[in-house]
């Protein structure tokens, strides 16, 4: 069964931080919705998706409409179940994430092949040369330790 997959790319265009969103039904989504919504950084959507459960969990209480309250409870699930990625992908181009393409494959391992096989591999890219030591961005004893030390260098 084939899938749809999202890769985004950050603001900065550094591919090795792109991410690979599986466009689908998402059944943590569906099961914890707004505990799916907060763990993707989802506020608002996590904020409304816990009111709109609170109400269908006071209304199933209600003599008649108990219907009603599940139903609304049900559908949420059922939203954020379906659109839970997509949710996602728009909270990430918000932010300024780009979307750089969407792929159809049967796995993410083969999705991410196709992806990054298309992607130009730059000659003119700078290799880091492992061999220099690097130095230090602050001198030894100048610095603070997590307020254990005063700014003198000794402790009192």
């Amino acid at each position: 069964m084939a899938s749809s997959y999202v890769f985004l790319v950050p603001p900065d265009g550094q591919r090795e931080d792109t991410r690979t969103i599986r466009d689908g039904f998402s059944w943590l989504a569906f099961l914890f919705p707004w505990i799916w919504l907060l763990a993707h950084r989802l506020w608002l959507h996590a904020i409304i998706a816990f009111a709109l459960q609170a109400i269908g969990g006071v209304l199933a209480e209600e003599p008649g409409f108990g219907p009603a309250g599940m139903a609304l409870a049900f559908g949420v699930n059922l939203l954020v179940g379906l659109e839970g990625q997509n949710f996602r992908i728009r909270g990430l181009a918000s932010r300024g994430w780009r979307e750089e393409a969407a792929i159809g494959a049967s796995s993410i391992d083969l999705a991410e092949e196709i992806y990054f096989s298309n992607i130009e591999t730059g000659a003119d890219l700078k290799v880091p040369e492992w061999n220099q030591a690097s130095s230090p961005q602050t001198r030894p004893g100048h610095s603070t330790s997590l307020g254990l030390f005063g700014f003198d260098g000794g402790r009192k």
